[in-house]
C-alpha cells in the first residue's frame, strides 16, 4: 500500500480540524489492532498508541501496514531521542510527550513528523511553542482545569492547544470554548470494561458520539 505522502503541516492541521486524538493505553497490547479497528469505524481517525503499550512499536508499523491512509497514527510516552527516532521509523506521523524536550521537537520535524510535546506551566507552553510545536499538549488538563485554558489563550492566542486528561462527552465542548485546539482522549474513549469483554461495538459507538459532538459543535460556532 502507498502511503500518501504528508509532511508536519498537514498533519497537525488535520489533528485541529477534527478535534480529537483517540489515545491508546491499553495493557492488553493483543487486541489492539481491533481497538484500532474500532475507534475507525467510529469515525476517529488520529490514534495514538503510547509506548507504555507493550510492543507499542510493531502495533504501529502494523497500523500502518493495515489500515493505511485510513489512519493518522502516532506514538505517545515520547521521552527520549531513542524514542523519537524509533517512533519515526516505526511510522508514526506525529509524535506526543508527556513533557517539553527540544531534541524531540528537532527530530521529528527533520523527519516531517509533528511534533507535540506535553508542557504544564506559561513559559513551558511558550518555550513549545518557541521551539518549533505544531501542537502543545497542556497536561494534566484535569489539573490544571479550564480557565487556565483560557487565562493562557488570551494574552497567547497564537498557541495551538491540546487539552489532555479529564475531557469527557459532558465537558469537551467547555474545552473547545476555553480554547483548546483539539482534545486527546483515553479512559473516557477506551471503556476497560467493554476491552475486557470484547466489546468493540461499545467502542466504536463510544468514538461516534465524540465525534458528533464535536461536529455538532463545531456547525455552531462556524
Amino acid at each position: 500500500m502507498v502511503l500518501i505522502p504528508m509532511n508536519k503541516s498537514l498533519v497537525a492541521q488535520e489533528i485541529i480540524e477534527s478535534g480529537i486524538v483517540a489515545i491508546i493505553r491499553s495493557k492488553d497490547s493483543d487486541k489492539v489492532l481491533r481497538i484500532v479497528a474500532a475507534l475507525l469505524s467510529g469515525g476517529i481517525r488520529a490514534i495514538e498508541i503510547t509506548l507504555s503499550v507493550a510492543g507499542a512499536l510493531k502495533l504501529v508499523e502494523d497500523s500502518v501496514k493495515e489500515f493505511g491512509n485510513d489512519i493518522l497514527i502516532g506514538t505517545g510516552s515520547v521521552v527520549s531521542k531513542d524514542d523519537a527516532v524509533n517512533a519515526v521509523n516505526a511510522g508514526a506521523r506525529y509524535l506526543v510527550s508527556p513533557i517539553l524536550k527540544i531534541d524531540i521537537i528537532e527530530i521529528a520535524h527533520r523527519n516531517e513528523v509533528a511534533a507535540i510535546p506535553g508542557a504544564f506551566s506559561p513559559s513551558e507552553i511558550q518555550k513549545a511553542f518557541e521551539a518549533g510545536a505544531d501542537i502543545v499538549k497542556v497536561f494534566p488538563a484535569d489539573v490544571l482545569g479550564l480557565q487556565f485554558i483560557k487565562d493562557i489563550k488570551a494574552p497567547l492566542p497564537h498557541l495551538n492547544l491540546m487539552p489532555t486528561g479529564g475531557i469527557t462527552t459532558d465537558n469537551i465542548c467547555k474545552w473547545f470554548d476555553a480554547g483548546a485546539c483539539s482534545v486527546g482522549i483515553g479512559s473516557a474513549l477506551l471503556d476497560p470494561v467493554a476491552i475486557k469483554n470484547d466489546d468493540y461495538r461499545k467502542l466504536a459507538e463510544n468514538a461516534g458520539r465524540f465525534v458528533d459532538i464535536i461536529k455538532e459543535y463545531k456547525n455552531k460556532v462556524n
